[in-house]
């Protein structure tokens, strides 16, 4: 019989508590998460923090910081101009002088805003190895940030040493994954979204695939799951592991016609060896049902 899915907290509990705090994390790991997932970025002096961007106005208080409003600037990131700040312009220690916010204000609230401070890589590999479940780190922007001389690799690597727990490493960018490769024995997943991926080019530097989730069952004009595709079949046949994203429990985030439950059993139906999951304790119910 196959292994149950991994449930992994999606940037901590994070429907319940502002994302990628260590408050969200220790709540996933309460609720029963086998992985908590830490978005990695650089700071000024080289040290990774969690964060989902290295622009940081939309989950901190950096913006109502007037001895930090001379930072504020635009930036081509990826081949996109973005404007705010980044944490590339800020030391460790004047990071940790902000306050975390939660991203998505009109959804979740804002009764956790300014209570939590932002976590070094380091401390969420020690609190995961502290509770004994997995870590599940992903590299943000890894060819940017190697182009202005802050590689998220080494230091990265060194952190996750401090463990001897499970860990997924993963990317949207199949050049770091394959410089990985070289360097680590640990699992590796691309993230996919968009077309459908070439699943046998990825598994020849890759252990597992982070789908969008769309890409497993596309929705229908009405916004209805629609019929699923191939890809956990073709994956499967090519070696990978899958664990598509992500599932959040808002309505808007939901199919037509279907509660967070209901999507997140679809998707165990057709045999998904993991899933991202803004809420774990819902994912963790679900698949005990």
């Amino acid at each position: 019989m196959p292994p149950a899915p991994i449930v992994i907290a999606h940037r901590g509990a994070s429907a319940l508590r502002p994302e990628h705090t260590l408050a969200a994390y220790e709540l996933a790991i309460e609720v029963g998460a086998d992985f908590i997932e830490p978005d990695v970025v650089a700071t000024r002096d080289g040290r990774l923090v969690a964060r989902h961007e290295n622009e940081i106005s939309g989950t901190t208080d950096v913006a109502d910081r007037p001895e930090f409003a001379s930072r504020r600037t635009i930036k081509r990131i990826d081949g996109s101009e973005r404007e705010g700040w980044f944490t590339e312009d800020f030391t460790l220690a004047e990071l940790r002088t902000l306050r975390a916010r939660e991203r998505l204000p009109d959804l979740r609230g804002t009764a956790h805003d300014g209570r939590y401070g932002i976590p070094t890589i380091e401390e969420v590999v020690a609190l995961a190895a502290s509770a004994g479940v997995g870590v599940y780190p992903e590299t943000k922007h890894p060819a940017y940030f190697a182009s202005i001389g802050l590689a998220l690799e080494d230091p990265l690597l060194a952190a996750l040493d401090a463990t001897d727990g499970r860990v997924f490493i993963q990317s949207f960018e199949a050049d770091n994954l394959r410089a990985l490769r070289e360097r680590t024995g640990h699992p590796l997943v691309r993230l996919t979204a968009g077309p459908p991926p070439d699943v046998e080019e990825i598994a020849t530097y890759a252990d597992a695939i982070g789908p969008h989730k769309d890409q497993v069952v596309p929705r229908d004009a009405d916004g209805r799951l629609g019929e699923p595709t191939t890809l956990v079949a073709d994956a499967h046949a090519a070696g990978l592991l899958v664990h598509p994203w992500t599932f959040r429990p808002e309505p808007g985030f939901v199919p037509a016609g279907m509660d967070a439950a209901a999507e997140l059993a679809a998707f165990y139906a057709l045999g998904v060896d993991g899933v991202f999951a803004d809420d774990p304790a819902a994912a963790v119910a679900a698949r005990a049902s």
